[in-house]
């Protein structure tokens, strides 16, 4: 059994070795492959065979000096992937052609190109509908660079403290510490959710924004991290918010989990009782601030914010003229 396992694994070792002298050169006779693989014309052949069978299209040339040469679609090993899975990494590469990481488009479609050439015609028809069907959005947001998202995702996974230089929405530049741990992607835009140092909470960060500084800094011993679901509230509260120029607090008179359930977004909302609660919505308008106010279909009033409170006196009033204009109308 030993002797049997031995050559069994000196036959692969063979066959990897036949596979990559195929891949290096167009043509090989049979006598030069049995040179460089120490052995007999007779055992490359049922080594071409045994490639063959495993699926790489390894062509035979005729005549007295005939040898081989690796066909269309054999620079690849076996897909050791079921259909699904082959069909889905094609669906991935294709969408990735058009997303969010800089200078991956055209490396995605060549890694599509050599998928689609060892799939069974089965899958790469199904491939091909997909394609045929899909009408490609292009990225509208700054795209990241990938080897800042791999510098990023390296420090995460070996829990090394950064250093960068960030630029806020504002255009606020700042030099920041922290302790990374996760990279969070909207599909958009790419995220890091990080422990700020020097503001001592979590913090998310736009990695298009983010200027890495090297070397990385000492490993850290990790903190708890927040359940997934609320690093994904963060993230999209942090996005709602990251570009509101205008903030107020407002206190409405209805339960908590009503507030929660009007505003387009994750707010964090405080509790003041069984029907009343406060909050600190934002926009970059008063005006459609106040608009969302009146959505939340219960009363309220603002604290200390004039021009919110500006706002609403205006739609209210123009609220009430429609009122009374189509009761006029009516009437009439």
């Amino acid at each position: 059994m030993a002797g049997q396992n031995r050559r069994m694994l000196e036959t692969s070792a063979r066959l990897l070795r036949l596979l990559s002298l195929l891949q290096a050169r167009r043509d090989w006779t049979s006598a030069e492959l049995a040179d460089r693989l120490d052995v007999t014309t007779r055992t490359v052949r049922n080594d071409v065979d045994r490639l063959r069978r495993l699926g790489y299209p390894v062509e035979a040339r005729p005549g007295v000096a005939g040898g081989y040469r690796l066909g269309a679609g054999g620079t690849l090993p076996p897909l050791l992937l079921d259909d699904e899975e082959a069909v889905a990494v094609a669906v991935a590469l294709r969408t990735a052609a058009g997303g969010s990481v800089a200078g991956i488009e055209e490396t995605s479609l060549r890694a599509l190109t050599k998928l689609q050439q060892i799939l069974p015609p089965r899958l790469r028809h199904r491939v091909e509908a997909f394609r045929s069907a899909t009408v490609p959005m292009p990225s509208r947001g700054a795209q990241v660079d990938p080897e800042v998202l791999t510098a990023l995702a390296t420090a995460c996974r070996n829990r090394e403290r950064l250093r960068f230089d960030y630029r806020a929405h504002s255009g606020a530049a700042s030099r920041r510490q922290v302790e990374p741990y996760r990279l969070v992607n909207d599909r958009r835009r790419w995220y890091l959710l990080a422990w700020d140092l020097d503001r001592d909470d979590w913090r998310t960060f736009r990695i298009d924004r983010v200027d890495p500084k090297t070397p990385t800094g000492p490993r850290f011993t990790p903190r708890a991290l927040p359940p997934d679901h609320e690093i994904t509230a963060r993230l999209a509260r942090g996005i709602g918010e990251a570009t509101w120029r205008y903030r107020a607090r407002v206190v409405v008179h209805a339960p908590a989990a009503h507030v929660r359930g009007r505003m387009p977004i994750p707010v964090d909302v405080e509790p003041l009782g069984d029907d009343r609660c406060a909050f600190v919505p934002g926009s970059d308008d008063p005006r459609t601030l106040a608009m969302y106010l009146v959505m939340l279909d219960a009363d309220f009033h603002v604290v200390d914010a004039p021009e919110l409170v500006d706002a609403v006196r205006g739609l209210a009033g123009r609220l009430q003229r429609a009122v009374e204009a189509s009761g006029d109308a009516a009437s009439s």
